[in-house]
């Protein structure tokens, strides 16, 4: 297995995980992100001033796995922290350690730009990939809330 980030020749193997990705939280058909989304976050992550890095992992010279980070300031530490935004596996490659080698990437990634600390969040009705994460990380309790701003 293979861990790195993406290039500009990863689009047509990213883009199909990403939108499994997405549709595993809802956002398919009628509630797709809408493509310019799509577009700036790949822009973004070709781009060396955006805080936002991607990994993706091959097995076999096949892309099967995506890790989107984020670096951003902290109010309660001095150092920045690392936010793993999105991670998905491509079903046919779970149980291989996809997952696990991307979030040891993550914290690598997290560890070179001086950040102390990689977090993420899941559904609570994720079980398969709560399994793993309560191996490799500590879940603290926090509940998370969302609201969308007006324009």
């Amino acid at each position: 297995m293979i861990i790195r980030p993406v290039d500009r020749n990863d689009y047509e193997a990213w883009r199909p995980l990403w939108d499994r990705y997405n549709a595993f939280y809802g956002r398919a058909g009628e509630t797709a992100l809408p493509e310019n989304i799509t577009r700036q976050t790949w822009a973004r992550f070709l781009d060396d001033r955006e805080p936002v890095d991607a990994l993706v992992a091959e097995l076999d010279g096949k892309i099967v796995g995506l890790a989107h980070t984020v670096i951003h300031r902290s109010t309660t530490r001095l150092a920045d922290v690392c936010y793993l935004q999105d991670l998905f596996t491509a079903p046919e490659a779970r149980g291989q350690g996809v997952a696990r080698a991307l979030i040891d990437a993550a914290k690598r990634v997290a560890a070179a730009a001086g950040c102390n600390r990689l977090y993420w969040q899941t559904h609570q009705t994720n079980q398969t990939a709560r399994a793993l994460y309560d191996k490799v990380a500590e879940h603290q309790g926090f509940i998370v809330y969302g609201s969308d701003v007006p324009a």
